[in-house]
């Protein structure tokens, strides 16, 4: 993927802007709607954050760092790495999202979990924007971040911020899922 390094942070901005709007339109639910399971297996749409809150707290750091750290001025133009672009391909929402592994570490299921999960998520993304907004002064290119569950395997920091952004979009898609399903339960009678 080759992209006007501008363009792909505003695209970055908008998505994270809609996962905030999402995330707090939960708030409003009550904690039986967001805590519905449809099956042992499933997860609520308050597991679903708590998922993502776990990489925020790996990543937002691991990206403020290596912005803070950056030698190179931002590329006109980012290129994605073979592997980032690979990653970040299989983190889109889409209509038939496959489900994927989750490591245990970062599996939510079985947890007890209140809406401070979402309050944390929406400081996560507030966090996110500003990271997104100090990245344009810096190479997406030529600055590398550790990922989770390799971290001696390096992205570039554009990867890197669309692999986590598109990561947190589709667990929204699933948290919504399963608000709808809850609604359309008995929970919601």
């Amino acid at each position: 993927m080759k992209t006007p390094t501008e363009k792909l942070i505003s695209d970055l901005i908008e998505r994270t802007r809609q996962n905030l709007n999402h995330a707090q339109q939960l708030q409003d639910l009550s904690p039986q709607i967001i805590n519905y399971k449809s099956t042992a297996d499933s997860w609520s749409a308050l597991e679903c954050l708590e998922h993502l809150n776990f990489y925020g707290d790996f990543y937002l750091p691991e990206i403020d760092k290596r912005i803070k750290a950056a030698r190179h001025p931002q590329d006109p133009v980012f290129k994605s790495g073979l592997l980032g672009n690979y990653f970040a391909k299989m983190m889109l929402p889409g209509e038939k999202m496959k489900p994927m592994k989750t490591m245990s570490v970062s599996n939510p299921n079985g947890s007890r979990l209140n809406k401070a999960t979402i309050e944390k998520f929406l400081q996560q993304q507030k966090k996110m924007l500003k990271l997104l907004d100090a990245a344009r002064r810096v190479s997406l290119y030529k600055t590398k971040t550790s990922i989770s569950i390799a971290p001696m395997l390096k992205l570039k920091l554009g990867d890197t911020f669309r692999v986590v952004i598109y990561h947190n979009q589709r667990h929204i898609v699933q948290a919504l899922r399963a608000v709808e399903t809850a609604q359309h339960s008995e929970v919601a009678a």
